[in-house]
């Protein structure tokens, strides 16, 4: 027992000498909500290879970075982006200041709360309440009435606050990774400042770790003289198809070695990761489970959708450039948290 102590001792006092020297000591499976497969040993292989002192695939711990997108890759994202839906849900408190908007589409639309017609928004459409709804305040009021709403906001299918929504293959995966050096990043087409708002407490990645599509904001004084930020409705990055790769060297300044995403919209990204020299991992997440989740493509004949496109081009440059598909169906043991409880 003493012997067995004192190793135990020298082990932990490695890893808080050399964290990144020190084996990481699991008491049980790190991704255990995953099943056996093709997809966890990818992960697993490639931990190892980076990770190993001698390994001719070494990474050094300040390389080693991750990027992830969000919607469809870390939550839910369907029937609707949770941006959208909290961007509709301002509509009424916007109109209400600027009456002028109410016989406006596609504001009216919003109004009606048709949601077959505000699914059939155009893109320009859904740019253009986005714009309106998410500027012409100050961040930090922004920040707290985001707060507040999610800690409000339910989902209408499983009744549940929509950070209660991260998949916890995924959210052991980030934890995984982490436990091996690597940082962690959202690369997300989705606000950048909506996505700091809960991402540290969600997902445990701070938000100066959070890459998304962001506007301008504007300097100036309140009547007392205190400096604040307005946030001002013109585009700065959008952070989605090419966008991300070129966010990812803006904001974070090195390539990713691993990069895991869902859509056609992270194609770019798993691309430019894929590029660099060294062992890459790319990793996409097929939602393929309608009864657990939802199922949507169009790949592999799974029904076509506009929120979240998983084209088939898109399975194919996979299955040739080597990235690995995750199948939502069959690699995963559950979907959510709550169901391990």
């Amino acid at each position: 027992m003493l012997n067995r102590n004192r190793s135990l001792t020298l082990v932990s006092l490695c890893a808080l000498t050399f964290p990144f020297l020190a084996p990481v000591v699991h008491a049980e499976d790190p991704l255990a909500s995953w099943n056996d497969g093709s997809a966890k040993q990818a992960i697993v292989d490639f931990v190892k290879v980076t990770t190993t002192q001698g390994s001719p695939q070494f990474v050094a711990p300040e390389e080693r970075i991750a990027a992830f997108d969000q919607d469809g890759t870390l939550w839910v994202e369907h029937p609707m982006y949770t941006q959208v839906t909290y961007c509709f849900e301002r509509v009424p408190a916007l109109v209400k200041q600027k009456p002028e908007l109410k016989n406006k589409e596609p504001f009216k639309t919003v109004l009606s709360g048709n949601r077959e017609a505000m699914a059939k928004l155009s893109t320009n459409q859904l740019v253009e309440i986005l714009a309106a709804t998410l500027s012409g305040m100050s961040v930090d009021e922004f920040k707290a009435e985001a707060k507040r709403w999610l800690g409000e906001a339910k989902d209408p299918r499983w009744k549940r606050s929509y950070t209660e929504l991260t998949y916890q293959p995924m959210q052991e995966l980030l934890g995984y990774l982490r436990a091996n050096g690597y940082k962690t990043y959202i690369v997300t087409g989705g606000g950048q400042d909506f996505v700091r708002v809960y991402a540290n407490q969600t997902y445990g990645i701070p938000p100066e770790q959070v890459v998304g599509t962001a506007g301008e904001t504007k300097f100036g004084y309140d009547n007392s003289g205190k400096p604040f930020l307005t946030k001002q409705p013109k585009l700065v990055l959008n952070d989605n198809n090419a966008g991300k790769p070129e966010g990812i060297y803006l904001m974070i300044g090195r390539r990713p070695y691993a990069a895991f995403g869902n859509s056609t919209g992270d194609r770019q990204m798993l691309e430019y990761t894929k590029a660099g020299d060294g062992a890459r991992l790319a990793m996409l997440v097929l939602h393929d489970d309608a009864e657990r989740e939802y199922a949507y493509g169009p790949a592999e004949s799974l029904p076509d959708t506009k929120v979240g496109t998983f084209t088939q081009a898109l399975y194919d440059e996979a299955q040739k450039n080597g990235w690995t598909v995750i199948s939502m169906k069959n690699d995963w043991k559950v979907i959510f948290p709550f169901e391990r409880k």
